[in-house]
């Protein structure tokens, strides 16, 4: 079995080597003694969630929510050579973090909330602090669960201008929509920089969003046949490209 993963503060694994010592401790060490009942002996890996992590052993268990962990081996995983954000539109109800979780999984490295003019779903005040605090959540958790040492970052929420800002400046933009001449799978695509996919609501990308967007350098893809949901869609197209840039290989 995959050695669970636990976050920690970055300068805890600052210049860590084989034979160090980290404590554990706090709400990631009240999971790992209290809900996954490690114990002396049994391998775990930490990690900040900016590329720094160790391999390490379970020394000693203190109470509920403390423990040593001696660091076995260093890690890293460096900085991608291609940076793939998604620009996601605001779903209903929890399907954002759905979208957001798996995202992480697939290996997205950014997300950026949309406000775009057909969602249903706004976000204002307290509302969309917690709504946002979720989604980061949501990153974090599925960070540990499919073993990253690097979790993606949640941006706060974007206005279509603030989008078409983000366009402007990647190497490579495109706007998933069903009417898209292009397909995804066969653009060529940068070897190195950023490339930015927007992901409309289910009531679509609206004519004015579309327009500056593309003024912004952004075109129209399409991923195939099927008309996707909102949710899932940033997730076909984060896995093709993925694969496309050899992210997977």
């Amino acid at each position: 079995m995959t050695a669970p993963v636990f976050v920690v503060p970055s300068e805890s694994l600052a210049g860590v080597a084989p034979g160090a010592v980290v404590r554990l401790h706090g709400p990631e060490g009240r999971h790992a003694v209290s809900v996954k009942r490690l114990a002396q002996g049994e391998r775990l890996v930490l990690t900040d969630g900016q590329g720094t992590g160790a391999a390490g052993t379970v020394t000693a268990v203190e109470g509920k929510d403390q423990l040593e962990v001696r660091v076995d081996e260093p890690l890293a995983e460096p900085a991608p050579g291609v940076r793939v954000t998604v620009v996601q539109a605001l779903p209903k109800g929890d399907r954002g973090e759905l979208a957001v979780e798996t995202m992480t999984e697939v290996g997205v490295d950014e997300v950026v909330p949309w406000a775009a003019s057909r969602c249903i779903t706004q976000w204002r005040g307290d509302r969309g602090e917690k709504a946002l605090a979720k989604w980061r959540s949501a990153a974090r958790e599925a960070g540990k669960q499919s073993r990253r040492l690097r979790f993606p970052e949640v941006g706060g929420l974007a206005t279509t201008r603030q989008v078409a800002t983000l366009i402007a400046e990647s190497d490579f933009a495109a706007v998933l929509h069903e009417e898209g001449a292009r397909p995804l799978a066969t653009e060529p695509l940068p070897e190195s920089g950023r490339i930015l996919l927007v992901v409309g609501p289910e009531g679509g990308v609206a004519p004015d969003e579309l327009a500056a967007f593309a003024e912004a350098g952004a075109a129209s893809y399409r991923l195939g046949r099927s008309v996707l949901r909102t949710s899932t869609a940033g997730v076909a197209a984060g896995a093709l490209l993925m694969g496309r840039t050899g992210r997977w290989g």
